[in-house]
């Protein structure tokens, strides 16, 4: 059984603003857009928090979009643009066009619960995408956060056991910061608590924006003169920006991430990122496909295959389904080359021949 007990999340009310429909995420419509193939009477739309982040259009969508065409289904989402209200008219555009299920990608986990409430009120199942929506009638789908947020420290804690450590944070208003947090907080609190590491510098970055980031470690480097060794970055966006400021000073040292996005994995075997934890979306993805067409037939969450109950901060239970992430190091690239995740050119750019063994 899956249980995370952490820290309360407060958040801030929506107002509801105008919304489209969007086809993959993308440019907007006039109707909805369908996955090929499938029809019937499934119906599932999703809800996109921001489209514009790599992972999504690339690996995650795909998968959705097979694995409901695979059961018969049709897809039909839009992007809120990093927008919490625009999120909230999205799902109601969604719902007005027909869906039967909606696999909502929060933005913001307190804004969207009224959504989620009055959607599960209406019969219509949710499903809570890589991000915890704090509503028992949802089913949670994501990795299981707490432990990439372990696989970080550990790697960054193996190359630096003392130091001065900066930790970039994502967005404020997303429960998996939180959760990545926490899993920091169980692997150097000890260090910490000795003195052996010193928190120089901590702050959330909004929608988890690499250009934000980069300005965060800007700052935190000013303030310490250059005097930091390791740097806890939630994900490889805000690892990019975290590098760029360090690569402003000709600085080198160990940096987290995860998402193995390509640019992030080409900093791994550079040697400018120590890790980025891969979370196979396409897995994520397929998972929750599958559940909407499932939902469609039987409206119980609970009877959705491979889920197990989960205790969220807010002491509510949901059901949930925990994929299991991977640590990739410089050692072990050839997992996501292997996986058709990345191609050894596009991983080995820069990189002299033979200094890493995925790009031999």
């Amino acid at each position: 059984m899956h249980v995370r007990k952490l820290a309360t999340l407060a958040g801030v009310a929506a107002v509801l603003v105008g919304a489209c429909s969007t086809t993959g995420g993308g440019a907007a419509t006039t109707a909805p857009s369908a996955a090929a193939g499938g029809g019937g009477d499934c119906t599932v739309g999703f809800s996109w928090n921001n489209y514009q982040e790599e992972r999504w259009a690339k690996w995650d969508e795909p998968a959705v979009k097979a694995a409901i065409a695979a059961g018969g289904g049709k897809y039909i989402s839009n992007d809120a643009k990093s927008s919490a209200a625009t999120q909230a008219t999205n799902v109601e555009n969604l719902i007005s066009q027909g869906a039967k299920v909606l696999i909502i990608l929060a933005q913001d986990d307190v804004a969207i619960k009224p959504s989620v409430t009055k959607a599960i009120s209406e019969g219509i199942p949710v499903i809570a995408y890589d991000r915890l929506i704090e509503d028992p009638g949802v089913l949670y789908l994501t990795f299981d956060n707490v432990e990439v947020g372990r696989m970080q420290a550990r790697e960054i804690f193996k190359a630096v056991p003392k130091g001065n450590y900066v930790i970039i944070k994502g967005n404020e208003a997303d429960n998996n910061a939180r959760f990545l947090r926490g899993g920091y907080e169980e692997i150097i609190g000890d260090a910490v608590k000795k003195g052996d590491i010193k928190i120089v510098g901590e702050t959330y970055t909004d929608s988890w924006k690499p250009d934000i980031a980069q300005s965060h470690m800007e700052g935190f480097l000013t303030a310490n003169n250059n005097n930091v060794q390791a740097t806890l970055s939630e994900n490889d966006g805000m690892a990019g920006g975290v590098i760029a400021a360090l690569d402003a000073q000709g600085m080198k040292i160990p940096v987290s991430g995860q998402d193995g996005d390509q640019k992030a994995l080409n900093n791994v075997a550079l040697g400018k990122q120590t890790v980025s934890v891969w979370k196979d979306a396409r897995e994520l993805g397929k998972a929750a496909g599958e559940a909407a067409i499932q939902l469609c037939k039987d409206k119980d969450v609970k009877k959705v295959a491979n889920t197990a109950p989960f205790t969220t901060p807010k002491n509510n239970t949901v059901t949930s389904q925990l994929l299991k992430p991977i640590p990739v190091l410089k050692d072990n690239l050839n997992v996501v080359v292997d996986a058709g995740w990345i191609t050894k050119d596009a991983l080995c750019k820069g990189v002299t021949a033979g200094s890493v063994p995925a790009c031999k």
